[in-house]
């Protein structure tokens, strides 16, 4: 079975969630030349939900996966990048709603920037070192844990 996922979840207030099983999401690394951190991230595309906001690719997570397997297959959808390019090195979920809905954020590394192929829910896919990602418009569920995303990619540097 695959695709059970999609469709909204909505809890009392009225806030809805994309992904009826939850949703995950892939925030890969890559070293740049200089020595910084690149983050791939997706700006999304205006038709979508918190269209051009800037984020992670990810998506709705199908009934049969773990949020390591949604983040990975939604990672290739979007961005072109196979799992078999990547390290997976955690996996944290960064948004729980009262519904039980959750975001999970997977982190993963690879040893260089990768090319991406946009698919069409991307107006751009771009490698954005890791310093400079506060300054851009940033998805509302992405920007609300990317300070403790920040302390957990810290946290992963030292091991």
């Amino acid at each position: 079975m695959r695709g059970d996922g999609d469709g909204w979840v909505f809890d009392a207030d009225g806030s809805r969630y994309w992904g009826r099983h939850g949703a995950a999401g892939l925030l890969l690394r890559a070293p740049l030349a200089d020595g910084e951190v690149a983050i791939l991230l997706q700006h999304r595309a205006v038709w979508s939900h918190q269209g051009g906001t800037w984020g992670l690719p990810g998506g709705a997570r199908d009934s049969h996966e773990s949020a390591v397997d949604t983040a990975v297959r939604e990672a290739d959808e979007e961005a072109g990048i196979g799992g078999n390019d990547l390290r997976v090195r955690a996996a944290l979920v960064t948004h729980s709603a009262p519904s039980g809905w959750t975001y999970t954020t997977v982190i993963a590394d690879v040893d260089e920037p990768l090319a991406t192929t946009a698919n069409g829910e991307s107006a751009e896919l771009r490698w954005v070192a890791e310093s400079d990602v506060d300054g851009l418009p940033l998805h509302p569920g992405f920007g609300g844990s990317w300070q403790a995303l920040r302390e957990r990619l810290a946290d992963l540097a030292r091991d």
